[in-house]
């Protein structure tokens, strides 16, 4: 490692990579980018990507080789304020949304973007699954208030898009360091069943047969019908459901599932989809924890990024993608993160093994808000 910045290989976590060298302000080269393939370098949904950064920071330099093999960035400050930005449908919303999520309460000024494009599939968390599960795990670390919002105007099923989301986040001094090591038990499950350009009767149809799965363990559950019209419609038609199970002490566990997009594969009846996603939400209870497994990263880089005192969060299983975002945070920040494996009691009925993450903040602090 030279000093001056990280050097990587491949196209692999390139979001991970970009958002950790914009807060820890170290310039990062990427070589090799899909150098072996028919079509080598950059996809149109990074280049997308490396522009929406763009767009939040002040003074970044981008430079990409012309094969678009080798990717340069040397981050600017993060200056946020109004930014309009129209995703590549190739990926979902969310795909961009999670980094904005990660660098929105470090900016300037207080962050209000609009994201056009694909709101929910089935690769990426959907803009659904962010508000309810990402954005309670924000709360945790003290990034609240009333600016803090996610509202879903238009809803754009892939593969034609056409969604409109706004993301509007206030920006923090310091994140303050949680302890988050009693998940609870479950208490409610909530959701929002959908559906764009089909009968209003699919989203019906996926809320009963999801019901007559979780029924049998809680009484209290709720799934809201979401039948959009005309305009907010989008362009592809397509339905689907976000579940979320809250537990006692306020964590959240999620799943979800999305139609198969028109024109690709088998399409999937709305029956199955109820059942199959609530067999994925019984599944990520399984796995538990305070933080299900699509926010783990989330997590863990508000825990790196606290004041310098000790957060503590237990976690199910950790996803490969999580696994890297850890070696990614050593790259970046220095910092390792204890890691202790908690089995549960045989009669006690606590899911899977459980994973308790120990670190002490390395006290970031942001440089770029304005002092009032």
């Amino acid at each position: 490692m030279a000093s001056h910045g990280l050097s990587y290989e491949g196209c692999n976590f390139l979001r991970q990579r970009l958002v950790l060298s914009t807060l820890s302000g170290k310039r990062v080269k990427i070589k090799s980018i899909r150098s072996k393939d028919d079509e080598p370098g950059l996809r149109d949904f990074e280049a997308s990507f490396i522009r929406l950064l763009d767009k939040v920071t002040n003074g970044s330099r981008i430079e990409i080789n012309q094969t678009g093999t080798v990717l340069v960035y040397q981050p600017g400050l993060l200056y946020g304020g109004t930014v309009e930005h129209d995703c590549n449908p190739q990926r979902s919303i969310g795909y961009y949304l999670e980094a904005l999520l990660m660098l929105g309460p470090f900016m300037k000024t207080p962050l209000k973007a609009t994201l056009r494009g694909v709101t929910n599939d089935p690769t990426d968390p959907t803009v659904d699954l962010l508000k309810s599960a990402a954005l309670p795990v924000m709360k945790n670390f003290g990034i609240d208030g009333e600016g803090f919002d996610l509202k879903v105007l238009k809803r754009g099923m892939a593969p034609g898009g056409g969604g409109e989301v706004v993301f509007t986040c206030p920006v923090r001094r310091t994140i303050r360091p949680v302890q988050l090591t009693e998940p609870g038990k479950i208490k409610r499950i909530r959701g929002v069943a959908y559906s764009v350009r089909v009968s209003p009767q699919m989203a019906n149809r996926i809320v009963e047969s999801a019901r007559s799965i979780l029924n049998k363990f809680l009484p209290d559950i709720y799934i809201y019908t979401d039948h959009m019209k005309g305009a907010n419609s989008g362009k592809s038609p397509g339905f689907g459901l976000t579940l979320v199970a809250e537990t006692l002490s306020g964590s959240f566990l999620s799943a979800e599932m999305s139609s198969t997009p028109q024109g690709q594969g088998d399409p999937i009846l709305p029956e199955d989809l109820g059942r199959n996603c609530a067999k994925l939400l019984l599944e990520e209870i399984y796995r538990g924890g305070c933080v299900d497994s699509s926010n783990q990263s989330l997590a863990l880089l508000l825990m790196t990024l606290g004041q310098q005192d000790v957060s503590k969060v237990l976690l199910g299983p950790l996803s490969p993608y999580t696994i890297e975002f850890l070696r990614h945070i050593r790259d970046f920040f220095q910092l390792m993160f204890k890691i202790e494996i908690q089995k549960p009691l045989e009669d006690e009925r606590k899911g899977g093994d459980k994973v308790l993450m120990t670190c002490v903040g390395v006290g970031y602090s942001n440089i770029n808000k304005t002092v009032k």
